[in-house]
């Protein structure tokens, strides 16, 4: 609820900045314009090395990112899976990863000598 409170607002002062086309879009450029993919894959290769130092630097990057972070922090596949908007579980299966310290705590947690 409070994500939505906060996207009400912004849609209301992005309204209050820029003129309103026809067609209203979340997310918008510097001149309240439509993003197009060629835009955010410009500003992903600018503003990514800024943060990390993996040599892949796109906005897959970024959505790949997204989804480890809630496997690894214990969101359901299938939740994930319509996060992404993903028609099967296994297209989303491809950013489950298995790391070291996820497998210890799933052992932890599961055996009973764990």
């Amino acid at each position: 609820q409070e994500l939505l409170g906060d996207i009400r607002t912004y849609m209301d002062d992005k309204k209050a900045v820029f003129e309103q086309p026809e067609k209203v879009y979340l997310l918008v450029n510097e001149k309240g314009k439509k993003l197009y993919p060629k835009y955010v894959y410009r500003i992903t290769k600018k503003y990514l090395p800024l943060v990390t130092t993996i040599e892949k630097k796109s906005p897959h990057i970024l959505r790949h990112s997204f989804a480890t972070h809630l496997t690894n922090n214990g969101a359901e596949l299938n939740a994930v899976k319509e996060l992404l908007g993903h028609s099967s579980l296994a297209a989303t299966q491809v950013y489950t990863h298995n790391t070291i310290e996820k497998l210890k705590n799933v052992h932890k947690n599961a055996h009973p000598r764990g």
